[in-house]
């Protein structure tokens, strides 16, 4: 009965909320940059690199080839190509990069933020029983 009161006490508490909804603006956030690297930046960086787009590029290990047919017989079945696709590598690593960049930003600003609030003048202490009785007895001398 341990488990489950654990578990009760860290659901109730939110922490598993939070991690929701972390996970679901993140997934939405990914998409995002991942739009923002394929449809916005890969294209002028493969334009300046010669027209080169990124998920085209990979190194061919062995060529595919069709099926060969003798009527409705196979002769040769088809043979699907071996490469690899480094292309589709770079551009996961701008993607990575880009949302890495994007998180830093957004966690420097909330540390600023948060140093802000600390920053931020406290009430401040009562004064101390001297002061007080000091205060008491400079009131009684001006009556």
């Amino acid at each position: 009965m341990g488990i489950v009161k654990e578990f009760k006490e860290f659901a109730v508490k939110g922490n598993m909320l939070d991690m929701a909804v972390g996970i679901i603006i993140g997934g939405a956030f990914g998409k995002i940059i991942t739009s923002l690297v394929n449809d916005v930046l890969m294209p002028p960086l493969g334009m300046l690199l010669g027209k080169v787009d990124f998920t085209n590029l990979k190194a061919i290990l062995q060529k595919g080839s069709d099926a060969v047919m003798d009527g409705a017989a196979v002769v040769q079945p088809a043979v699907s190509e071996v490469a690899i696709k480094y292309g589709n590598f770079i551009q996961n690593i701008i993607d990575f990069l880009i949302v890495a960049l994007c998180i830093f930003f957004v966690i420097k600003a909330m540390n600023s933020l948060k140093k802000k609030e600390e920053a931020a003048p406290a009430t401040p202490p009562p004064p101390s029983e001297e002061v007080t009785l000091l205060k008491e007895i400079r009131d009684l001398l001006k009556k």
